[in-house]
Formats: structure tokens, sequence, C-alpha cells
């Protein structure tokens, strides 16, 4: 069950990438270009934030069954000092909790917003946030704190 989880949780990250990237895109146009917040746009916002909580559930559930976070909590004071056992047993989980929050409150702000304009402009802010703490929080194959490949 570990392995299965440990591969949807790394290939589901590009589904949830390619929707902030997409959703970014969409807010960038629609806040520059003054476009109207269609009803497309606020499909974009929704399903961006329900992709996101999609990973968010495998990743609790990996998170739980991992050995490499139990180990960690079993042997924290020693663990602590190894980066690779404090990146999976708390950074990971911590940065990535926080850029769904990111996305949520964004999400939730931009669909309560009066105006079109304010609404892609909290998309953006909020949804870049996220995505600028999404990309520290993945330990890509270069990253400096622990790699893993692109693809499991």
């Amino acid at each position: 069950m570990y392995q299965t989880l440990t591969y949807w949780h790394s290939t589901f990250r590009w589904i949830v990438l390619l929707s902030l990237f997409y959703a970014l895109w969409r807010a960038f146009r629609g806040y520059f270009y003054h476009k109207s917040f269609s009803k497309t746009d606020d499909s974009v916002r929704h399903w961006t934030a329900t992709i996101a909580h999609i990973q968010l559930i495998f990743g609790i559930i990996l998170y739980v069954e991992s050995p490499i976070v139990k180990y960690f909590w079993k042997n924290f004071i020693e663990a602590r000092t190894s980066l690779d056992l404090l990146f999976f047993g708390l950074l990971h989980m911590l940065l990535m909790m926080t850029a769904i929050v990111l996305i949520t409150i964004g999400s939730a702000l931009a669909k309560r917003k009066n105006t079109d304009r304010e609404k892609f402009k909290t998309m953006l802010i909020w949804f870049s946030i996220a995505l600028a703490v999404i990309f520290i929080a993945i330990p890509w194959p270069f990253s400096p704190f622990v790699n893993r490949p692109y693809f499991r």
C-alpha cells in the first residue's frame, strides 16, 4: 500500500501543478487584460482548490503510513539532525499544509469578491504564494534539501 500511495502522490503532484499554473494563467490574463470573471474562471478556481485537497488527502494517508515519518517521530532527537528525515518528517508536511491553506483561502476570498478584477487579483496573489511554497516543499531531483525522482 505504501508504494502505491507514494506513486499516486508523486504522480498527482503534476496535476496539482498544472491546475495551479492554469489558474494563475487565467488570473493573470483576466487581471491584466480586464476580462470578465467567467463561469470557466470560477470552475478553474474551484477545481484547482479541489485538486489540491485531493492531493492533501493522499499526503495525509502517506504521512501516517510512512516508515520514514514513523522513524522520525520515534527517534526525534537523533532524526532531527538528518535533513532527509527532518524534511519528510516535518518540513514537507508543514509547508504543503500551508500551501493548501493558502489555496483554500485564496479560492474562498476570490469567490466572495465583488468585482471581476478583484477576483482575478485575489487568485493571482494567493495562488502564486501557494505555488512558491509548493516549489520549495517538493523533493525535486535538484533540491538542496532532499531529492527524489520526477516520477516514482
